[in-house]
């Protein structure tokens, strides 16, 4: 399909620059700047962007359950346990041995 587009010269100038620079031609140029504009605004280019958009709506459904399950799993497990402050002979801590001090 053919479709005509208007620049200014100066733009249109820039453009074939670019284009020498890269060694690539104007369509080449306009289709990755297209596929970039799609892609930023989420509409997928062709049948393979589909099925992974697809796929990936489908997936946080999945993360719900998992999270759920993990979450019931972490209440089962028994807090760690903590150690006592060190003392000193007389039974005071340590801490506030030094700060008598």
């Amino acid at each position: 399909m053919r479709k005509l587009i208007a620049f200014d010269e100066d733009t249109f100038d820039k453009l074939r620059q670019l284009a020498r620079d890269r060694m690539a031609t104007f369509q080449e140029l306009a289709d990755e700047a297209f596929a970039d504009l799609l892609k930023k605004h989420g509409v997928p280019i062709d049948l393979r962007d589909a099925l992974r958009k697809s796929a990936s709506m489908a997936k946080p459904s999945l993360k719900t359950k998992t999270s759920l399950k993990t979450k019931t799993s972490l209440k089962t497990k028994p807090p760690p346990k903590t150690k006592p402050a060190p003392t000193s002979k007389d039974d005071t801590p340590v801490s506030s041995r030094k700060a008598r001090a």
